[in-house]
């Protein structure tokens, strides 16, 4: 079987390794899955270049998200050979190869009538808005929600499920393409960042109130930013710092309009609430099939498995949108 490897810390398409190796076997309570689509993060760029909070040791393979079959479980794993499942692997042992052997607690059954590359993109982007929408912010039906990035990978999953909870949407993206996107993906103001102030905009929309939600995966200047247009007693949700940024909050900014900010590493809810992501997970599966939300995959399709290192710097670089899934044959 092949698997990609980080041999060195670097860009991607420098760092990166195609390297042939035996089939993974299970131990107790773990299985083994063929791997059919393989979703692509911003940290699996970061974890190339050693500037992710988790710094494996070399060399190591990323990829946190893959859909495929079971193919062997082990003793107590409680799946059989031939089950559809997605499943959260991690690092040293990631999910861009052609198998990979994942704990049982990691693993979830995906509905058959899902394709593997949409449910790949399912656990960490809709997992992250689900939980930034609901479990921190408490979105209510009626509130409007601000989704910075709206045409990514959780932008375009909030505005979904911001929709799908009652909610109006408005998002910022950059460019004429992306901002369509957006407005088809269910925002009703989509905001080019590059040539117009979304603070103007966000407060002209609503009537100076500002937004009751802000999804921030931006940080930087666009955090700065939004503290000026979240409405009084509004939630600004910090997912990550795509631009680079890590902002300050002032304690007298909060205190003075009320509004709260609020933090979420999705990926810590699998250590410490693993049922809790798992009952979430479940309940996003149940929206796909209902048509209430589908992933939006870049350029509606995948990328090869031997150009993963390439769409990675894509992905980086943002010449990309949606979600990035590398698709390989069964």
């Amino acid at each position: 079987m092949r698997r990609w490897q980080v041999r060195e810390l670097g860009e991607p398409t420098e760092a990166m390794e195609l390297v042939e190796e035996a089939s993974p076997e299970p131990g107790a309570g773990e299985v083994v899955i063929e791997v059919r689509a393989a979703a692509l993060n911003f940290f699996d760029f970061l974890l190339c270049r050693g500037e992710y909070q988790e710094k494996p040791d070399v060399p190591f393979t990323p990829g946190g998200e893959v859909a495929g079959v079971v193919v062997e479980a082990g003793e107590g794993a409680g799946f059989e050979p031939g089950e559809r499942v997605v499943a959260l692997p991690g690092v040293p042992r990631g999910g861009f190869a052609e198998r990979v052997v994942v704990p049982a607690e990691k693993v979830f059954t995906v509905p058959g009538a899902v394709p593997f590359e949409k449910a790949a993109a399912v656990p960490i982007t809709y997992g992250t808005a689900h939980f930034a929408l609901h479990r921190r912010a408490g979105v209510r039906e009626g509130e409007t929600v601000l989704v910075h990035a709206g045409a990514g990978g959780v932008g375009s999953a909030a505005i979904q499920l911001a929709r799908a909870a009652g909610a109006r949407v408005l998002a910022t993206a950059g460019g004429e393409e992306k901002t369509g996107i957006c407005r088809r993906l269910g925002a009703e103001v989509a905001i080019d960042y590059r040539g117009e102030d979304f603070v103007a905009t966000v407060k002209e929309a609503t009537g100076g109130r500002g937004a009751d939600v802000v999804i921030d995966p931006v940080g930087g200047e666009v955090f700065d930013r939004s503290r000026r247009c979240v409405a009084f007693e509004g939630r600004i949700v910090v997912v990550g710092f795509a631009s680079g940024g890590i902002p300050e909050i002032p304690a007298n900014h909060l205190l003075l309009k009320n509004y709260s900010v609020l933090g979420l590493y999705w990926g810590l809810y699998g250590r410490v609430m693993p049922g809790l992501v798992a009952e979430v997970g479940a309940e996003i599966f149940r929206l796909l099939e209902k048509g209430d939300v589908d992933p939006l995959l870049y350029r509606n399709g995948t990328v090869p498995f031997e150009e993963i290192p390439r769409a990675l710097e894509d992905l980086a670089g943002r010449r990309t949108w949606g979600k990035l899934v590398a698709g390989l044959s069964g």
